[in-house]
């Protein structure tokens, strides 16, 4: 019982890891696009400062959906191996981009791929941001559901 109690808890912090990591790599791609558009924190525009509030969690959504399978993956290979370092979900992050400048790129429409270089490099810099922030609120603990399932040797 202890050990489902544990894997659980492990779930749970994985998943709340990984919106905090959607919003954050949302929270970078939106503060990148304004800072494009001429917007600085000097002369803040309260229109794009108010947008801010609702195309946040919205491009969230966007980011969580299409990060989701290659996260998934990184986050799998994360607890197994136990990485608890910054640099592998930073690195596993940018991995996550790349995998996603690849499908958008084989799908095939101009529409939805990415071509232009500054826009790829914003979106793998939106992946490490977003590798560093699930490593704050998860990754610094992963691994931790073996050492409660594991049964205590030393009685």
């Amino acid at each position: 019982m202890r050990r489902i109690v544990a894997y659980l808890i492990r779930f749970a912090v994985i998943l709340v890891g990984y919106v905090v990591a959607s919003l954050a790599a949302s929270a970078f791609l939106n503060i990148l696009v304004l800072a494009h558009l001429g917007y600085t924190p000097a002369d803040p525009e309260p229109t794009a400062t108010a947008s801010l509030y609702f195309s946040v969690p919205f491009v969230a959504l966007f980011v969580a959906y299409f990060a989701f399978m290659p996260a998934a993956v990184v986050i799998l290979i994360a607890e197994v191996l136990g990485r608890r370092d910054w640099l592998f979900y930073a690195l596993g992050g940018a991995v996550i981009a790349v995998v996603f400048l690849g499908f958008v790129h084989s799908v095939g429409d101009a529409n939805f791929d990415v071509t232009a270089t500054n826009a790829r490099l914003a979106v793998i810099g939106c992946g490490m941001v977003g590798g560093i922030f699930y490593w704050l609120s998860a990754g610094r603990w992963a691994g931790s559901w073996r050492r409660e399932a594991l049964p205590d040797l030393e009685s």
